[in-house]
């Protein structure tokens, strides 16, 4: 097949993985829908099978926690692109607001970035210089990489604008400082999705693991309520169905849940306490 052939099959293929121009669209796309969307984590294992297994089990977009977890970068790099087509798009936590970190989790085709510990509309007016293009930023030109699926441009121009439509902003808030400024925080432009993390809330608040002490859940619903004023979509992670039901009929629109740890950790536990039942009724 000619070059030019394979290319435009490429294309054609992403068209209909992602109508809307891209899987950064997408999510904003189905969010701005009011769409509740769930996203899978990865914690440590980065493999190209784990994310069709998350795509077979439905999940809407993956969350890849880069903060507190190490990860050989080249599968990183492969485990992104697997779930890009496989139709998830890719948030991941920025390990600190750094130019270089950034650039790299965006070459390589994460289209959402999760800022931890934000605490201010300057360190989010950083982050916006830096995932977006010039005029509205400094981000490099870098074409041909995983940002777009490796396919080379022919319009620089609508390259450029593609890319700002993409990459998409997730503010995540979890500490007092945080919370004292979330209207300025919330109410930035330029702000795609407001996560409000439960664990390091419910220390800060001086409840450690108790996510649904009033202590803890007050500011989390105080910053839904300005999520709802603003238009933004807000999110954050629950330990269960019962808890999920409570922030969706409050308005919470996507949910970042068990990582892949979990899910091993559970289903192994279960086989064994099956077996073990089996054997000790007698």
């Amino acid at each position: 097949m000619p070059k030019s052939e394979i290319a435009a099959s490429a294309e054609a293929r992403l068209k209909a993985l992602y109508p809307e121009g891209g899987p950064g669209r997408q999510l904003k796309s189905r969010l701005a829908a009011r769409e509740v969307l769930v996203g899978g984590m990865v914690l440590e294992y980065t493999r190209p099978s784990l994310m069709k297994l998350y795509q077979q089990a439905g999940y809407d977009f993956v969350y890849i926690e880069y903060e507190h977890a190490y990860f050989d970068m080249v599968a990183f790099a492969d485990t992104v692109v697997a779930a890009r087509d496989n139709g998830l798009p890719v948030v991941a936590k920025t390990p600190q607001l750094e130019r270089q970190e950034v650039a790299k989790l965006l070459e390589c085709g994460v289209v959402g970035m999760q800022l931890p510990r934000t605490e201010t509309r300057e360190e989010i007016e950083t982050l916006i210089d830096y995932i977006k293009l010039y005029p509205k930023g400094s981000r490099a030109s870098a074409t041909g990489y995983g940002s777009s699926d490796y396919i080379k441009p022919t319009d620089r121009q609508g390259w450029i604008a593609g890319q700002d439509a993409e990459t998409t902003l997730v503010v995540h808030i979890e500490t007092r400082t945080g919370y004292a400024n979330a209207e300025e925080i919330v109410s930035t432009p330029g702000v795609d999705m407001v996560y409000c993390g439960p664990g390091d809330t419910s220390l800060e608040f001086d409840h450690p693991g108790d996510w649904d002490h009033p202590d803890v859940l007050g500011p989390m619903e105080r910053v839904l309520d300005l999520c709802l004023q603003q238009g933004v979509p807000f999110g954050t992670s629950v330990k269960g169905h019962k808890s999920a039901a409570r922030w969706i009929g409050k308005g919470a629109l996507f949910f970042e849940e068990a990582s892949e740890l979990d899910l091993i950790r559970k289903g192994a536990t279960a086989i064994v306490d099956g077996y073990r039942a089996i054997t000790q009724s007698g």
